[in-house]
């Protein structure tokens, strides 16, 4: 009987890039022979791998990590695969003396092209990049893109919605961790308009109020918030019944592509240049290509630094949608 090989993946944050790297775990899981998977990530988001068949076991990040590092010494893992790389990874790497395996975050590419807009970066997904730490172990990308798995309690049921929406409905993801990855509400209640078919909108409590103000600009209960009534899972059950998906650059975009939904990715101050667009599903960018200004960063900022946001403001709806009923 051949001795289990053990592994530890680090990732720590956030919710769309803990999805972007579950190929890396699937692939791992079933291309290695005796592969024993462990995850270790931040206690909030537990909750996106506490599903995943892939993962053997799920280590939390809490505060106090010195208890924690002489549990994970224990284990004697054969290998980390650090898909982070960060200070905090560093430590834990020499904590635990166990040969590694190191994702590229390439920062100097993205300072030259947030401050110089020099394009540098590489012609590929940050999933085909995670999965290059995995090269040593002849382990290769299958192709069956994100995963995301739901759990049976957390699964919604149509007559849990409107009437006006059981039989299809648009899911628009319309959060953003950070202010210059949203549109404004004015321009969220254009693209609605656009749209013009049953939408069900998406995000935290904290998009409750602009869910608000969307929803009292129609008249016909044309669009239902949904932001901040249900929990993350029940929000990608939602949107995994949807016929198509519009979503600014978060977490929900790339549950989107686990789910292989049609995307229309709305994209402010970064640039799916970065690698991290909707991978291996069908999408459309939605973005303005006419600013000198832009990318202004590679992750966001509250308020536009120019002032004048015209990446989000001046954006462009000449899309056109020939996957609902009734379009052509």
């Amino acid at each position: 009987m051949n001795k289990p090989v053990k592994f530890l993946i680090l990732r720590f944050s956030s919710i769309g890039d803990i999805i972007l790297t579950t190929p890396v775990v699937r692939c791992l899981k079933e291309q290695h022979p005796n592969a024993v998977v462990h995850y270790f990530t931040k206690e909030k988001f537990g909750f996106l791998l506490d599903h995943n068949p892939f993962v053997d076991k799920v280590w939390l990040l809490k505060k106090d990590t010195r208890q924690l590092l002489r549990e994970l010494k224990k284990e004697q893992y054969d290998y980390i695969i650090d898909l982070h790389n960060n200070i905090r990874t560093l430590r834990i790497k020499l904590s635990l003396g166990t040969p590694s395996f190191s994702f590229a975050k390439l920062n100097y590419e993205k300072f030259l092209l947030t401050s110089f807009k020099i394009n540098r970066m590489p012609d590929i997904h940050i999933v085909d990049r995670y999965l290059q730490t995995l090269h040593s172990f002849q382990v290769v990308n299958d192709n069956k893109g994100l995963d995301y798995f739901i759990p049976d309690k957390d699964i919604i049921q149509k007559e849990w919605l409107p009437i006006t929406h059981r039989d299809g409905y648009v899911a628009y993801a319309i959060g953003g961790q950070h202010g210059t990855k949203k549109l404004p509400v004015n321009r969220m209640i254009e693209l609605c308009r656009k749209i013009n078919y049953p939408i069900v909108l998406l995000g935290g409590k904290e998009d409750f109020d602009a869910g608000k103000k969307i929803t009292d600009s129609f008249e016909k209960e044309l669009v239902y918030n949904a932001c901040g009534q249900y929990n993350f899972n029940q929000s990608a059950s939602i949107l995994k019944q949807s016929l198509i998906v519009f979503t600014h650059d978060t977490g929900l975009m790339h549950v989107a592509a686990a789910f292989k939904k049609r995307t229309y990715s709305i994209w402010g101050n970064t640039l799916p240049a970065f690698g991290m667009y909707p991978y291996q599903t069908s999408f459309e960018v939605i973005e303005n290509n006419n600013l000198r200004c832009r990318p202004c960063s590679k992750i966001g900022y509250k308020e536009c630094p120019k002032k004048h946001f015209k990446c989000m403001t001046e954006s462009s709806f000449d899309f056109s949608i020939k996957e609902l009923p009734g379009n052509k």
